[in-house]
């Protein structure tokens, strides 16, 4: 599932890539891949904006089956119990029969939409309320005990039986909910739209704490959960558009520290392992490795303001994260510096023209005006350049991750 497991610690137990030699394989398809890999059993499950969801033998690269859902797939899928389930914009949340994609069952929530507000990061014009183009995940399904739960636009988390779909309770929140739950010690962990970050009873749903983070009335930029949490040693730690990842307390929701990024969000989800932490920014395009306990920093890169939505992923001694500049960074924790850097095809061929000379983002080409379909196009744009917004995953000796050039990349 996404981030590795029910915690979303994002760490892997294969030995990963610390050395790049070559593409094993890359699968394309004909959109976006945001969503992040599910790989059980030799197979890789993902979704694309071009409607469908794909089993790939992890081996081959070829595809086994593909499920036309008709609509974008940006939920990375989750496997259990020899069924793979997703959400789509379509509002369904579907879970398929995993040796030949057949439905096995639906359910409907009330209707998926994006996070929207009136000038949203000031495009125009100021009274018109705008869905969020930077608002690209859906929530991905966790699963527990048997329940698989997940977040809607609808404003709902969601837990259902993982067997036959049957509801078993969803609990409110005030916006949007697009951030994955994290599953831990009976309690469901989840950041919605509304500013709170929520810790739900697993069993029946019941509010056990929300904690508040930052509001952004007027533009709605520093405002939102779309980070997932991780959950380790009885510490929450999530990120937010507020520009802070927080670490809460477990079991009563209070702060314990706060990183801030001065005004750059963290929309990829925290990495928590022996103590430290992993992160990135949006804007800043910063790494960080922090104390788990105090926050304080131990090191940090930079990859010159090329926003990192993507997720860390941790195995051995190495990181893997993707950019927006379609690059997938391997990162060594001993060396505390970047051991190689892949770059997509979408990179190769389009990266120099959005690039400014000294490596960072020519957004001046692309957003060429304050208003929002302005603001829209050149989201689109920036993405010609294959950006990794899906989250690695490692499985033995191979990462395997998505790009908006329409690929899933194999690497070893």
């Amino acid at each position: 599932m996404f981030r590795g497991n029910p915690q979303h610690t994002g760490i892997y137990s294969g030995a990963g890539v610390p050395q790049f030699h070559q593409v094993q394989w890359k699968f394309h398809t004909n959109g976006y891949v945001l969503s992040t890999p599910a790989i059980s059993a030799g197979v890789l499950y993902v979704g694309s904006t071009d409607g469908n969801l794909y089993a790939v033998d992890i081996k081959s690269g070829t595809q086994k089956w593909k499920f036309p859902a008709g609509v974008r797939i940006t939920s990375s899928p989750a496997v259990a119990g020899g069924l793979v389930y997703f959400e789509s914009y379509s509002g369904n949340f579907i879970a398929l029969d995993i040796t030949n994609g057949q439905v096995k069952w639906k359910f409907q929530t009330d209707g998926e939409r994006r996070f929207t507000a009136k000038n949203i990061h000031g495009g125009m014009p100021a009274g018109e309320a705008d869905p969020d183009p930077f608002d690209v995940y859906l929530s991905s399904p966790a699963i527990a005990d048997g329940i698989v739960y997940f977040g809607s636009g609808d404003g709902n988390v969601y837990a259902l039986d993982a067997v036959s779909g049957a509801l078993k309770w969803k609990h409110p929140t005030g916006d949007v909910v697009h951030a994955s739950p994290a599953v831990a010690n009976g309690a469901v962990y989840i950041g919605s739209w509304d500013s709170y970050f929520y810790a739900l009873d697993a069993a029946m749903g019941a509010e056990r704490w929300r904690f508040k983070t930052g509001e952004d009335p007027k533009v709605h930029n520093q405002v939102g959960i779309q980070s997932s949490a991780a959950v380790m040693d009885g510490v929450v730690y999530f990120g937010c558009r507020d520009s802070n990842l927080y670490a809460v307390d477990a079991q009563t929701g209070q702060q314990k520290w706060a990183f801030n990024n001065k005004g750059s969000w963290v929309i990829g989800s925290p990495a928590v392992r022996d103590g430290k932490v992993y992160f990135a920014t949006s804007d800043t395009g910063m790494f960080y490795e922090v104390d788990a306990k105090t926050g304080a920093s131990e090191f940090s890169l930079n990859y010159k303001h090329w926003p990192l939505f993507s997720s860390p992923a941790v195995a051995g001694n190495m990181v893997y994260i993707g950019s927006h500049e379609g690059k997938l960074m391997a990162i060594d924790l001993k060396a505390q510096g970047t051991a190689w850097i892949f770059q997509t095809d979408g990179s190769q061929k389009n990266g120099a023209a959005l690039t400014k000379a000294d490596g960072s983002p020519n957004y001046e080409s692309a957003f060429t005006e304050d208003f929002y379909d302005g603001m829209v196009l050149g989201v689109n744009k920036m993405m010609t350049v294959g950006s990794v917004l899906s989250s690695p995953v490692v499985v033995e000796d191979a990462v395997y991750f998505g790009s908006t050039d329409g690929n899933v990349y194999a690497l070893k």
